[in-house]
């Protein structure tokens, strides 16, 4: 059995972010997570990022996206829309930087003993911790609404993050739920990947092909550096201007550089029309029905539906260990650290936004949530 006082679940962007505030201050701690692995494998390749060059994962500003990109004597300006490809150089570049101590398996089992926490690795090795960090991200909370699903043929459907290797799409009739940045993007990238059609069915209007204004989110962010409970003060009126705030930016607007990239001959868009029913072939395709009345047959369903939280769908906690969790719709309620109801449990990164703001299912919130847990683990004597 292996010990440190602080275990972090999780190497994608909160969890590295992290690992880099402890490592610089000498804490004992140990990453488990393959490092950015949900984002290699889990996102389509040719694919950009909607973020900013100053969304960089150090909580203390040196190993930044400006400074990786001024390395490779690039501007800020010479690498926007930022490419998942550009962004997974500057996170291996990141985790060369700052040498975080990471042990790249998964937990499995996570439970409490009296004080301590044991997770169970997926090589067998046994962890105890004193503090536990849940930096997890979206993987497990994937949503495929049952009002679609129920409609579709059983094995002939794929959520967004498991339709990635897109060349298995070339000459094929493709159907994706969803009008929001992910669906168009797919449809896009499916396009230049040689599919023969891509249909695209949403419930409101077509979004407009406008840049999202991310510059007035920063400073909501940091000061929750500063002032951690500002959010869960807020009445929920306000909470909810703040989340509708969010949302226009991100589910009303598809940016401009994909405009372009969508030929009417191959992408055929279907506002305000929902699935109304499918059958499915001899040949094997699918017949669509939409309550437009429209209807043409497919292929493959891919669901541009997004992820919702729901804490009861990490597989590695215990019965037990869930059960004193206190929870809000799927989220573990937290105190201003980021601390669950059980001590010395913490949740970052998607889980803490009811908490939090939504501003926690993007990666520009990684270096406040770093320092608020940072400093909220870091011993006595060393803060």
């Amino acid at each position: 059995m292996r010990s440190t006082n602080l275990l972090i679940v999780g190497a994608g962007p909160f969890g590295l972010a992290l690992a880099a505030y402890a490592q610089r201050r000498q804490l004992d701690y140990l990453v488990v997570g393959k490092p950015m692995e949900f984002w290699e494998k889990q996102m389509p390749a040719g694919m950009f990022l909607r973020s900013g060059p100053d969304w960089h994962l150090d909580p203390d500003g040196e190993y930044t996206i400006e400074r990786y990109a001024a390395e490779r004597n690039e501007s800020a300006e010479d690498i926007m829309p930022i490419s998942l490809d550009w962004y997974l150089g500057y996170c291996r570049w990141f985790i060369e930087q700052t040498r975080p101590n990471i042990e790249p398996q998964y937990v499995t089992h996570l439970t409490r003993e009296g004080e301590n926490f044991i997770a169970t690795l997926s090589d067998g090795t046994i962890i105890r911790a004193e503090q536990v960090v849940l930096a997890t991200g979206f993987g497990y909370f994937t949503h495929s609404p049952t009002d679609i699903t129920s409609l579709l043929p059983p094995g002939r459907f794929a959520h967004t993050c498991d339709a990635v290797q897109l060349s298995a799409y070339q000459g094929k009739r493709v159907l994706l739920l969803g009008g929001r940045q992910s669906a168009f993007e797919w449809a896009a990238l499916l396009s230049e990947a040689g599919a023969k059609q891509v249909h695209l069915s949403y419930r409101h209007d077509s979004p407009g092909f406008i840049e999202a204004d991310w510059s007035w989110v920063a400073g909501l962010v940091d000061r929750i550096v500063e002032e951690p409970a500002w959010f869960r003060l807020l009445t929920e009126a306000e909470k909810d201007e703040y989340r509708h705030q969010l949302w226009a930016e991100g589910r009303l607007k598809v940016e401009p550089w994909l405009a372009d990239r969508l030929p009417e001959a191959v992408v055929s868009l279907h506002p305000r029309t929902r699935l109304q029913g499918t059958s499915l072939n001899t040949d094997g395709s699918i017949s669509i029905q939409l309550d437009s009345g429209e209807s043409f047959e497919v292929d493959d369903v891919i669901l541009a539906t997004g992820y919702l939280v729901n804490i009861n769908r990490l597989p590695f906690l215990s019965p037990d260990l869930l059960e004193q969790i206190k929870q809000e719709k799927g989220f573990p309620q937290l105190d201003t650290s980021f601390q669950s109801s059980v001590p010395g449990l913490y949740f970052s990164s998607f889980p803490a936004g009811n908490d939090f703001g939504p501003f926690f299912g993007f990666t520009i919130a990684v270096r406040a949530a770093a320092q608020v847990i940072g400093r909220a683990v870091q011993p006595l004597e060393t803060s």
